[in-house]
């Protein structure tokens, strides 16, 4: 069993699906006092250090196997002020530093899709490559002159020091059972000595699947024991056509996308119940904006949000078929990140939100973990 060190762990979703998928966790190191509460409930209290990751000691955790996490999203968040390499929330030097002292096997690392955009694209391939060398530290202050510095060495091909292959993917968690569009760039490295071939798991389940199981089986509405909606309704005929044309009379292969529905279909309306679970209460004051609709519940959700000041306006909301919408509780926003029920996110409504709008969906970090951890 390989034993994990995460990093930035938040809630802790990334190391909740790391653990389902068999590795072991010696220690977390997460700043946010909430976020550390939410941990030590669920872990040891031991292995929880409350600490800001550049004063921390890694030689403390030497041994490790795996080192996970997510560095501060908000420098390269579409919906941040987008500083990147110039804002000083980039975290991603220490999680190389982690790295250049701890040697350990492998990585995992998780980041926004904002991360890839054009603007960054240079800095991007920096990261990238200190994570190909974490042992080639800068020269100068300027990250511009390191990576010239970390070019010169990829392109010679000589390079005998401690050494991680590098890949990373641009994935959506809706198409590994995750009932949430949620696009993340995974980055996982393995330590090159160890000759490990490895590649990112095959995608489980697709849009169309969904579509498939709506609009020509009639399937999806059976099941919930509902009729399709006006809006259903109307793209009926057309979305038939065009999967009969695609695919002919062979349903596409994949399972369908799990959905707002298909993740809360058990859980009784919080409006109508009080003390069903401590974290299904309803919460007022949900209101649609241009462009803040909610998610549909008969789609997987729209990312949940995680504002600096609590949850955006417009935003972690249902919305029904009649367009009506309200606030998802705390049981319902974990059951769209894949959370166990019996994981409790600890805060109040705005924060426990603030965590899970920030974690990683945790079957999609089960899936990543239990993939690459077969290797070992």
């Amino acid at each position: 069993m390989l034993n994990s060190l995460e990093l930035f762990s938040g809630a802790g979703g990334l190391a909740k699906g790391i653990e389902i998928a068999g590795a072991k966790h010696t220690a977390f190191v997460e700043w946010n006092s909430d976020a550390c509460k939410t941990l030590r409930y669920n872990y040891s209290s031991e292995i929880v250090h409350e600490s800001d990751v550049r004063n921390v000691d890694f030689q403390r955790f030497a041994g490790v196997d795996l080192i996970a996490g997510g560095p501060p999203c908000q420098p390269f968040s579409m919906g941040g002020k987008a500083k990147g390499q110039n804002d000083d929330r980039d975290m991603f030097p220490y999680a190389v530093s982690a790295i250049r002292q701890l040697t350990p096997k492998a990585f995992i690392f998780e980041n926004v899709k904002g991360l890839l955009r054009k603007s960054f694209a240079e800095y991007f391939n920096y990261i990238i490559l200190q994570l190909n060398y974490p042992d080639i530290t800068a020269k100068t202050e300027h990250w511009k002159d390191h990576l010239a510095q970390l070019e010169k060495v990829h392109t010679k091909g000589s390079y005998k020091g401690l050494k991680y292959n590098v890949v990373f993917r641009l994935v959506n968690a809706a198409d590994y059972g995750v009932p949430q569009k949620r696009e993340r760039v995974i980055m996982v490295g393995i330590r090159s000595d160890l000759n490990l071939a490895w590649s990112f798991p095959d995608e489980t389940y697709s849009e169309d699947a969904l579509l498939w199981s709506k609009y020509v089986t009639g399937d999806y509405w059976k099941r919930h024991d509902i009729q399709p909606s006006t809006a259903d309704l109307l793209c009926m005929d057309i979305e038939k056509r065009r999967l009969t044309e695609k695919y002919g009379f062979i349903p596409p292969n994949l399972k369908p996308w799990l959905t707002v529905r298909d993740a809360i279909a058990d859980l009784p309306n919080p409006e109508h119940v009080k003390d069903f679970h401590p974290e299904h209460q309803h919460r007022h004051g949900a209101r649609a904006y241009a462009g803040h609709t909610g998610s549909d519940i008969d789609q997987p959700a729209k990312a949940l949000k995680a504002g600096d000041h609590g949850v955006p306006g417009g935003e972690n909301m249902i919305r029904f078929s009649d367009g009506a919408v309200r606030y998802f509780t705390i049981l319902e926003a974990k059951r769209m990140q894949t959370f166990p029920d019996d994981y409790p996110i600890l805060g109040s409504w705005t924060e426990a939100m603030r965590q899970l709008g920030n974690a990683v969906p945790v079957e999609l970090g089960r899936t990543v973990a239990a993939s690459l951890l077969n290797k070992f």
